[in-house]
């Protein structure tokens, strides 16, 4: 099975090279690797044409944001799977590719473990998943979406990423996914990406910005959530913080 790689990137060049390894390193090799680049003005570029070796596809132009750039990337995929991993995140071993690969036989999609460290790579702690049970969703349960990867034909009969999510178009796409569509999962009880922390979501006006796309998202999928879903979703998160 071949499998399509999209590395979203702007002005990453202090990052980029050490992804791009993650990739390199991966013991198996029908892998393709999308880099979608936002007109990144630092050495980004330089370093992407330094990795031309690994690289299947680049584009570099504006776009509408992160969700927009990873539809690009999907819609250029020629991949049976497809997964993304972005330009401040790793592959967490040289074998992930492998195992996701192996794991897949019937299922859609296969998801599993992530670790986030800091800028000067500490580990701050790790999201440990779990098996997706039916309406999971519902109780504020959902996969590490850096981890998951997907069939892409899942993409073409089901959607792409809503952009009119600037923060949780990933929880959107995974809430249809998962409970709207019932696709086969497989969970992997191991680490996939090694995340650096940070980023929009992690902001406390992320949070809020992303709760109310949360919310918009049950509404537009025609699900309807428990009452207590924000307790059921932030509990595991800070129990992960305070026993890390």
């Amino acid at each position: 099975m071949k499998v399509s790689i999209i590395t979203v990137c702007f002005n990453s060049a202090e990052t980029i090279q050490n992804t791009f390894d993650s990739i390199r390193n991966q013991t198996y090799n029908n892998i393709e690797l999308i880099v979608i680049d936002g007109a990144s003005n630092d050495c980004t570029l330089d370093i992407i044409v330094s990795n031309k070796d690994i690289i299947s596809k680049m584009v570099s132009q504006p776009d509408q944001g992160l969700y927009d750039a990873m539809n690009k990337g999907i819609q250029m995929a020629s991949g049976d799977i497809v997964g993304i991993l972005n330009s401040d995140d790793i592959f967490s071993s040289t074998d992930v590719i492998s195992k996701i690969v192996s794991n897949f036989g019937n299922n859609d999609m296969v998801y599993g473990n992530i670790d986030y460290v800091n800028a000067n790579g500490k580990h701050v702690r790790s999201w440990k998943s779990t098996p997706y049970q039916v309406e999971a969703f519902l109780k504020g349960w959902h996969p590490p979406h850096p981890s998951l990867f997907v069939k892409r034909n899942s993409y073409t009969k089901y959607g792409y990423f809503d952009v009119i999510f600037a923060i949780a178009a990933d929880f959107d796409l995974m809430l249809r996914f998962f409970e709207k569509h019932k696709l086969k999962s497989c969970y992997l009880d191991t680490t996939i990406v090694t995340m650096t922390t940070g980023g929009a979501s992690n902001t406390f006006s992320g949070i809020i910005q992303g709760n109310k796309e949360i919310n918009q998202s049950f509404k537009k999928n025609n699900i309807k959530k428990s009452n207590l879903y924000f307790l059921y979703r932030y509990i595991p998160k800070i129990k992960t913080i305070i026993f890390k």
